[in-house]
């Protein structure tokens, strides 16, 4: 048994002649007639009498008929459903984003989004790059903005945006006063850098190696804005992506010359997944804004 011959059969009982139900369904009679013969054959009764020019359901057929006009519905409600879901603006989006970008770059777009989408349900959850990795693994988010480097075999990439690396110096600083600088110059520096966990950390150290210099850390902390008092106190140099940039925290920000001193920022998803609407309209929407 199989859809087509369900509409057919419906289609006949409808209007009561082949060559109309043919019409009807935009198919040549002769194959109709044929799937209403395959189709009485599987069933081992007849649907219809032909009566000359005439047809008319069988008492088998009357009985057939209601349980086909049945299926029928529930295919279209299903197709309905899917459809549905492709383009429900009511649906649900959940981001993780990493403590290095979340202040700077989500709070604009995300009032944004949420203006464009009044009925959509977005969580945004701030966390490090591991936890985010496991929450896109284990689906309890569908994207995550994070940074590069990344060798995740199971995760597709997006990029957004390439920001430039800055040195943080005190204003008293003897360099404080030059448009750009190397790493290098730094050398002897101490500096102030985020804990371990935060993959801007990791990267400020492989920028320090690349530049054969060896950091000593004399204060660590979890957010920037701790780390700009620190410098601005006197308390060491450090290092800063564009976008966190503080011009009122009292430090002077130079822009490192090293190459490969960027920052290139992605988002993230389970190699494969699928989108419902809100979800595809977040990640079209925030690639457009930043990049």
């Amino acid at each position: 048994m199989e859809f087509h011959q369900l509409r057919y059969i419906c289609a006949i009982a409808d209007t009561g002649s082949f060559s109309r139900a043919a019409e009807r369904c935009q198919v040549a009679q002769p194959s109709l007639s044929q799937q209403v013969l395959k189709l009485e054959e599987d069933l081992g009764v007849k649907l219809f009498d032909r009566l000359g020019r005439s047809i008319r359901l069988t008492e088998a057929g009357r009985a057939f008929v209601p349980y086909a006009r049945s299926i029928l519905d529930q295919i279209e409600m299903a197709r309905a459903s899917v459809t549905d879901k492709e383009t429900d603006v009511r649906g649900s989006v959940a981001v993780g984003v990493i403590p290095t970008i979340a202040p700077y770059m989500i709070p604009r777009y995300t009032a944004s989004f949420a203006k464009k989408y009044p009925e959509a349900k977005l969580r945004i959850v701030e966390e490090t790059t591991p936890v985010l990795i496991e929450g896109l693994r284990d689906l309890s988010i569908d994207l995550a903005i994070l940074a590069l480097p990344m060798r995740y075999k199971d995760l597709e990439m997006f990029p957004l945006l390439t920001e430039r690396l800055f040195a943080v110096l005190p204003k008293d600083h003897p360099r404080a006063t030059k448009e750009s600088l190397s790493l290098k110059e730094l050398r002897g520096e101490s500096f102030v850098m985020l804990r371990d966990g935060h993959c801007f950390r990791d990267l400020s150290i492989a920028a320090c190696t690349h530049a054969r210099i060896t950091p000593r850390i004399a204060f660590e902390s979890g957010q920037f804005s701790s780390l700009f008092g620190m410098v601005a106190a006197g308390v060491g140099v450090s290092l800063v992506p564009e976008m966190a940039i503080d011009r009122n925290a009292g430090c002077r920000y130079i822009r490192l010359s090293d190459a490969g001193a960027t920052r290139t920022i992605v988002a993230a998803a389970l190699r494969g997944r699928s989108f419902n609407h809100v979800q595809q309209a977040f990640l079209t929407g925030i690639k457009k804004t930043v990049c």
